[in-house]
């Protein structure tokens, strides 16, 4: 009786959290990253912070199911709640089974575990690449208190990109930005690119939360992309972008990789002043496209 009489006064807490919209966002972007090709059998990850006032209206939230610990610590992150994608689990089966290989997880005080409050129904666990998207999250709060959501992937072309170029945060960023007019517009700071690290660990976790002090976008050659934003949305829209530039660019290579004409420097500084932004000063002048050789040396 006394759980009815809590269902009829508050019938929004009946409510189970896989209709909740953060797990339908979960369903569609994990979906769209496995039809682009960029997240292949189980490659990529994503974590998405919530709220606890977000959270707390599901009724099926609100029980510790198990406690997992991380090898990390998070006490910066103490109470706060993350939807996370669970380590091994293939990104063309979330939309059908997210309750199953994704879970709701909220940080403990200790910050060396994580509660379990929802899915991974068949015992599964947080990516491997946890700690390293707790480290970003903790980094980009610092910039950015709306900072909501951490995405890995493999996008071809941007990966193809660090086979063939020097690995020079300048080089990389001045070339995305020359590809297309969006490419300064939504990535202004430019791209920050790691030296080759080996993936799951804590090491390339901390060089990479140390980048997105500065950057959004982190490239880890010969692997694949971190990317960082205040929304699914904005997070998959950023990393899209970067790699509709390296698309371009790669098209243009297969062309002969000839260029004769460009998005000059004084361009990029037309399209800041437009859309009212301030392009990264360190990179906003170099060399011509057209003139490759000073550019890539």
């Amino acid at each position: 009786m006394a759980d009815l009489k809590k269902d009829f006064l508050n019938p929004e807490y009946t409510q189970a959290f896989i209709d909740s919209p953060f797990v339908q966002q979960m369903r569609k972007v994990t979906w769209n990253l496995y039809q682009h090709g960029w997240d292949e059998r189980n490659g990529g990850n994503v974590s998405y912070r919530l709220t606890k006032q977000e959270v707390s209206q599901y009724g099926d939230v609100h029980e510790v199911k198990r406690t997992i610990p991380i090898k990390f610590d998070a006490s910066a992150l103490a109470g706060q709640y993350f939807l996370v994608t669970g380590t091994g689990r293939y990104f063309k089966n979330v939309k059908d089974f997210p309750e199953r290989d994704t879970g709701l997880v909220r940080i403990n005080q200790d910050g060396q575990s994580v509660d379990l409050l929802w899915g991974f129904s068949d015992g599964g666990q947080p990516t491997s690449e946890f700690p390293a998207h707790l480290m970003t999250h903790i980094q980009r709060l610092k910039q950015d208190p709306n900072q909501r959501v951490v995405m890995h992937c493999h996008p071809t072309n941007t990966i193809a990109m660090t086979f063939t170029l020097p690995w020079k945060e300048k080089l990389f960023s001045r070339i995305l930005w020359k590809m297309q007019a969006e490419s300064i517009v939504v990535f202004p700071e430019g791209v920050g690119v790691l030296p080759y690290m080996t993936p799951g660990t804590n090491e390339i976790g901390q060089a990479t939360a140390e980048k997105m002090g500065q950057y959004r976008i982190v490239l880890w050659p010969l692997h694949g992309i971190f990317g960082a934003g205040d929304s699914i949305d904005e997070t998959y829209g950023l990393i899209e972008t970067v790699e509709k530039a390296a698309t371009i660019y790669t098209a243009i290579q297969a062309q002969g990789g000839k260029f004769v004409n460009e998005i000059t420097d004084e361009n990029l500084e037309q399209l800041a002043e437009r859309f009212d932004l301030t392009p990264n000063p360190e990179f906003i002048h170099g060399g011509s496209l057209i003139e490759e050789k000073e550019l890539v040396h």
